[in-house]
């Protein structure tokens, strides 16, 4: 059995290195930071609420699956016209003014 393992940790090894920088790219892709709402001027945090309602909004207007970043400015503005009409507390999320912040 001791064989077995002083053959098998050089492979463990080998393969955790592999398969490490796959596992840094997923998260990556769910990192927090921080996008501009033109529409009143302030910068949303894009994480666990907002990523819910970009999703929902994707649904509802039938949009691919795609990252809020790699969309036009005109995509993005009509997110967040989306997003105002429908969340009336829009302003209780984190959110950080263009000008200085809270």
């Amino acid at each position: 059995m001791i064989r077995f393992w002083k053959r098998a940790i050089p492979h463990l090894v080998l393969a955790s290195l592999l398969i490490s920088p796959l596992a840094l790219i997923g998260c990556a892709e769910h990192a927090e930071y921080r996008v501009y709402d033109p529409d009143d001027g302030t910068y949303h945090y894009w994480s666990g609420s907002e990523v819910t309602y970009y999703h929902e909004w994707e649904h509802q207007t039938h949009r691919h699956d795609r990252d809020y970043r790699k969309r036009s400015g005109e995509e993005q503005r009509e997110y967040w016209q989306w997003r105002h009409d429908h969340d009336q507390d829009h302003h209780d999320h984190d959110q950080d003014h263009h000008h200085g912040g809270h």
